[in-house]
């Protein structure tokens, strides 16, 4: 269903499955954050799916850019094999499950390789592919899920101008490794300087990680 509600969307750019609990025979209640490059109609889009109960959506603010997000929850009869279910079926965790450019991006937590493998075998028999991106070896178990509640919350708490600087810059691909676009490019997207740019993007990182971590206590002597 979530792949049928971001085929209906005109310009979406990724839906998250932030929350699930299965029901029974096969139905799911379902909590997504959507983003899209423009408004979307999502009690027209949840009527027009078979097998799919609107239970209640919200906007979410997003500052001075164009994206558009709505947090949605909804009834789901998801057809088997769903791919939460496939990871909850080996017991591994599912830490995010983001669906875009039509394909699924996974994180979760396993305790082991050889749960990896159960998990990754599974996933590719029940539906056809499979590709590995990263593994990192943790400590601490993952959170399952929820991811939507975070990026909710940063939202509101930096200002309009750092929104932007950061939405301008991450969809552009100044973040990507190798980089996408340079400082130059995504200066000139936003109509300012290069230096003006470097020094508001810095400004904008330090404040969210301020929100992760706490105020900075390095003091320049």
């Amino acid at each position: 269903m979530i792949e049928g509600i971001g085929g209906a969307i005109d310009g979406v750019r990724s839906i998250e499955l932030d929350n699930a609990f299965y029901v029974e025979d096969g139905t799911w209640i379902e909590s997504l954050t959507i983003s899209a490059e423009s408004r979307f109609d999502i009690p027209a889009i949840v009527d027009r799916l078979s097998g799919v109960g609107l239970f209640t959506h919200r906007t979410v603010p997003t500052g001075p850019t164009t994206v558009v997000v709505e947090r949605v929850t909804i009834t789901a009869n998801e057809s088997y094999p769903f791919i939460l279910g496939l990871i909850l079926r080996q017991e591994a965790i599912p830490n995010r499950i983001t669906y875009r450019g039509e394909q699924f991006q996974v994180v979760a937590t396993v305790r082991d390789w050889e749960q990896f493998r159960a998990v990754a075998d599974d996933i590719e028999h029940k539906l056809g592919r499979f590709k590995l991106k990263q593994v990192t070896e943790i400590e601490n178990v993952g959170e399952p899920l929820d991811s939507g509640r975070l990026s909710e919350t940063l939202v509101t708490k930096l200002t309009r101008e750092q929104i932007e600087i950061l939405e301008t810059a991450y969809s552009t691909g100044y973040f990507e490794v190798p980089r996408q676009s340079d400082g130059a490019e995504v200066a000139d997207r936003l109509n300012i300087s290069q230096s003006n740019f470097s020094e508001r993007l810095r400004t904008a990182e330090n404040c969210l990680l301020e929100l992760l971590f706490g105020t900075n206590a390095y003091q320049s002597e």
